[in-house]
């Protein structure tokens, strides 16, 4: 009978709790480096991460404190018709929107004073928005310069590309990684930025018919792991590009001051809104009235009469609208206000075109023809005010190539067979104007 050997292991000191370990695995003594005679084991690894942790965990919470003293300030400058004004500058319309998300602002600002300054245990809920509109109203318009405006981080995630833990896909996680990232790493900064969630209503619960018995990574699943996080809790997410397990370092972020907005164009909603009022209203004949020929009118009197039921029957589930307690509309965009948005605005595509050729010491104009004609052309397209600045592009490419050749002054003029037709632009020489 064989004699059982003992394998024998290397034995090295810790170079700072001097505790002896026999090494077994790397991870026993996780550094060794013979030629300066340093060694350090698990346990003063694990213990110098904790004390980085904990040091980490307290610079955030001075960044709170300090944010709590800026508070008062804040709210001064952030009232809300302050902010409204502030989004008429860039925003055409959506007058309702503005003065929701203002509100929702302004009130998150209040709540978090009232938790800094108040220890008698009550909580104000979260002023969390679920926005509705079609395709190209302005929703991430209107937040990415909300987020300008209170100078805080903001993050969007698409919520179509969020599975259930365990999927293939992105975790939950990643919106507040992806605001972290927003935020330079500051997790003070990031504590209290806004979240919005985009194609929310791509995760709608399947019902009826389409119900299926088997786990559904793109929805229901989804939208349970989106519960805490939007109550307020502490998340824990692994560094971009690291995968997440259990001996990788985590980054931990408390979302109870982040503000959540979730919005979608919740392609629909309008026929089930309709579908409720008629059963209510039948003997008042709103019925009739839905059923006009006009469908821009029929979809904006429509969703701003939207309740928490018919977001259920959409298939949000009910503790995801508990969570998002305020209710904000968008309307469709007319021809009208997509004029007004090629030229209006401070940051209008015609504005932006204009400052890029006086560059190269050329005058642009648009005749109102092209400009209607680029407003029709979206609408055509059905994607509102997202697409005007692509339509002008198309037209504008070839000059945009060609007028660097010279720097002689000139003025370019757009019209509406340049948009409908593709006809070329017409190039007129100006005079130098003379200085003083």
């Amino acid at each position: 009978m064989a004699k059982e050997t003992k394998q024998s292991y290397q034995r090295y000191q810790c170079s700072y709790c001097k505790r002896v370990v026999e090494v077994r695995s790397q991870y026993d003594m996780p550094i060794i480096d013979a030629n300066v005679g340093v060694c350090i084991c698990k346990n003063c690894i694990t213990d110098i991460y904790h004390f980085i942790e904990a040091h980490e965990h307290a610079d955030s919470q001075q960044g709170g404190e300090s944010f709590a003293g800026e508070l008062d300030d804040l709210l001064t400058r952030n009232r809300p018709h302050i902010i409204k004004a502030y989004l008429d500058e860039y925003i055409i319309n959506q007058d309702r929107a503005k003065k929701i998300l203002a509100v929702a602002a302004y009130n998150h600002y209040k709540r978090m004073k009232y938790g800094y300054n108040n220890a008698d245990g009550e909580e104000i809920e979260k002023s969390n928005v679920i926005m509705i509109g079609p395709s190209g109203c302005g929703k991430t318009a209107l937040l990415s310069h909300l987020s300008k405006l209170l100078d805080i981080p903001f993050a969007v995630t698409d919520a179509s590309s969020l599975t259930e833990a365990g999927f293939v896909g992105a975790d939950v996680e990643v919106a507040v990684r992806n605001l972290y990232y927003a935020a330079d790493k500051d997790i003070s900064k990031a504590e209290h930025g806004i979240i919005y969630l985009d194609e929310f209503d791509k995760i709608a619960r399947k019902s009826g018919a389409n119900n299926s018995i088997t786990a559904d990574p793109g929805h229901e699943g989804v939208q349970q792991s989106l519960l805490k996080m939007l109550e307020g809790s502490m998340v824990e997410f692994a560094p971009r590009g690291q995968r997440k397990h259990p001996e990788a370092p985590t980054i931990k972020l408390d979302t109870k001051n982040i503000l959540f907005i979730v919005g979608g164009a919740f392609v629909g909603i309008d026929k089930i809104i309709a579908k409720r009022l008629q059963k209510s209203d039948a003997n008042i004949g709103f019925g009739a009235a839905v059923q006009g020929k006009d469908e821009k009118p029929k979809y904006d009197e429509l969703i701003h009469k939207v309740r928490p039921e018919d977001l259920m029957e959409y298939g949000i589930i009910p503790e995801i609208i508990g969570r998002l307690p305020v209710i904000c509309t968008l309307e469709t965009l007319d021809e009208d206000a997509l004029l007004r948005i090629l030229t209006e605005p401070k940051n209008a595509p015609v504005k932006q075109y204009e400052k890029l050729l006086s560059m190269d010491n050329v005058e642009l104009k648009f005749e109102e023809g092209a400009l209607r004609a680029v407003a029709k052309e979206a609408i055509k397209r059905k994607t509102g005010a997202r697409s005007l600045k692509g339509i002008i592009e198309d037209t504008m490419l070839d000059i945009m190539f060609d007028i660097p050749r010279t720097n002689e002054a000139r003025k370019v003029i757009i019209t509406e067979k340049c948009i409908t037709d593709g006809q070329s632009p017409t190039i007129e020489p100006m005079a130098l104007k003379k200085v003083g």
